[in-house]
């Protein structure tokens, strides 16, 4: 999907060195390219009519309209490139996408492949459970459960379940679709997401009244938006952006617009707080 952005010139940002080598070729080329996941709904997916939609491209558009503004492009060409869990951070670290707009916890392992701007959401491991299951690790132990491969919910359930000694058939699913249906197939007995996720998986499956997510969280995670490592100005920029976006109201009314009807947690409203940054 394509999106053609006007130049605002807002003279906020305009002090901004042109200089970084993102900033240098979005200049050049008049294009953006923004990467998004199709299956973290209602984070990041793609909706019926295959554009891309979610509470983080929401944030994303507007950190392209600043870079409009801050680069004097009378228009900016603003592509979203669907990306995979396997693949999105490698195709930050090449170049092939400019920012990461998907569902992506900051790591220290993913810090030495790409950069990340400050926080733009927190989120926790959770368990979708049939009806009137117990939520807990030991009553899992030895049974069918399900997960999203290549995630760090993959790592972090495997590490609590070594962790607490326990054991457990782990089945690794390409897509959270899949995972779903094997949950509604009573394939398995649990599957674990991030709890953002798994509302929308939940919210949408024909099945809901069969199932109930748990009120266990196994993990807190910061979440923020990839981009190439070592380009300061570049990160300066977005994350000026973002602190714009939360000190505004604007990433509540994103996360009102993504998630009709959800509170936000006590993590998130902490957030809320602290991601505003001083000039």
């Amino acid at each position: 999907m394509r999106h053609t952005l006007p130049s605002l010139f807002a003279t906020a940002l305009l002090a901004f060195p042109v200089g970084a080598q993102t900033l240098d070729r979005i200049l050049e080329t008049g294009e953006m390219k923004l990467g998004y996941r199709t299956d973290a709904a209602p984070l990041s997916y793609q909706n019926e009519e295959g554009n891309p939609a979610g509470y983080t491209p929401l944030i994303c558009i507007n950190v392209a309209q600043a870079i409009a503004n801050a680069l004097q492009l009378e228009n900016l060409d603003v592509s979203f490139v669907p990306v995979s869990t396997e693949d999105r951070f490698d195709k930050v670290a090449s170049g092939e996408i400019d920012l990461l707009c998907g569902a992506a916890t900051i790591t220290l392992a993913r810090r030495e492949i790409v950069d990340f701007s400050d926080p733009v959401y927190v989120d926790g491991t959770s368990i979708l459970l049939p009806n009137g299951a117990q939520g807990s690790l030991e009553d899992l132990a030895g049974k069918k459960i399900g997960v999203r491969g290549a995630t760090t919910t993959e790592e972090a359930l495997n590490t609590s379940l070594l962790a607490a000694g326990l054991t457990a058939d782990v089945v690794p699913f390409e897509s959270h679709a899949e995972g779903i249906s094997a949950m509604e197939d009573k394939e398995i007995v649990a599957y674990f997401a991030d709890q953002s996720i798994l509302m929308g998986l939940f919210r949408s499956s024909p099945k809901a009244n069969e199932m109930m997510i748990s009120n266990e969280i196994l993990t807190i995670e910061k979440q923020g938006l990839a981009m190439v490592r070592g380009d300061a100005d570049f990160r300066l920029l977005v994350d000026t952006v973002v602190s714009e976006l939360f000190n505004s109201g604007k990433m509540r009314e994103f996360f009102a617009a993504a998630m009709p009807g959800a509170e936000p947690g006590a993590a998130l409203e902490a957030m809320y707080l602290l991601s505003p940054t001083a000039r």
